[in-house]
C-alpha cells in the first residue's frame, strides 16, 4: 500500500485490496472512503466486497465514486461529511489523485487555496488543474 499522509487524520492511496483491511484498522484507521467506480474494477474490488470487508475489518466505510471530469455536488458534500467524522481515514481510487481532489473541493473556503495545493504537491499530486474549480468554490464560501 501507497499511503500518503494529507492531515494529521487523512490519509489517500491507490487501489487497496480488501485483505489490506485488517492492517489498516491495525494501523488505526477508523474509516475508508472508496472513491473508485464500480466500472474500473472486478467484483473481488467492488463496492459490495470493499464495504463487507471493511466491516469485517471494523471499519467504517462511506462509497463515494468518482468518475474522472464528472464532480458534482453531491459528491463534494459527501466527501466533506465523512472528513468530518471522528478518527483516522484513508480515502482510495485508482492512483490516490481523485481522492485528493475530493479533499481539497471539500476543503475549499476553509483553507487558502495556495495551501491547499502544497498539501497535495507534497503527497505527490498536482491538483493545478483543478485550481480554478477550488477557486471558484473557496470564493462561492466566503
Amino acid at each position: 500500500m501507497d499511503l500518503r499522509q494529507l492531515t494529521p487524520d487523512l490519509a489517500v492511496s491507490a487501489q487497496i485490496l480488501p485483505e489490506d483491511l485488517p492492517a489498516l484498522a491495525e494501523a488505526g484507521f477508523r474509516l475508508l472512503i472508496n472513491n473508485r467506480p464500480d466500472e474500473e474494477v472486478g467484483p473481488d474490488m467492488d463496492h459490495a466486497a470493499m464495504s463487507a470487508a471493511a466491516e469485517a475489518a471494523g471499519l467504517a466505510y462511506v462509497f463515494n465514486p468518482f468518475t474522472p471530469g464528472q464532480i458534482t455536488p453531491e459528491m463534494i458534500s459527501t466527501q466533506a461529511e465523512a472528513l468530518a467524522l471522528n478518527g483516522p481515514k484513508l480515502a482510495y481510487c485508482r492512483s490516490g489523485n481523485r481522492s485528493t481532489v475530493l479533499w481539497a473541493l471539500a476543503r475549499a473556503g476553509q483553507e487558502p487555496v495556495a495551501d491547499l495545493l502544497q498539501t497535495a504537491a507534497r503527497a505527490g499530486y498536482d491538483l493545478s488543474g483543478v485550481r480554478p474549480l477550488i477557486e471558484s468554490l473557496a470564493a462561492s464560501e466566503g
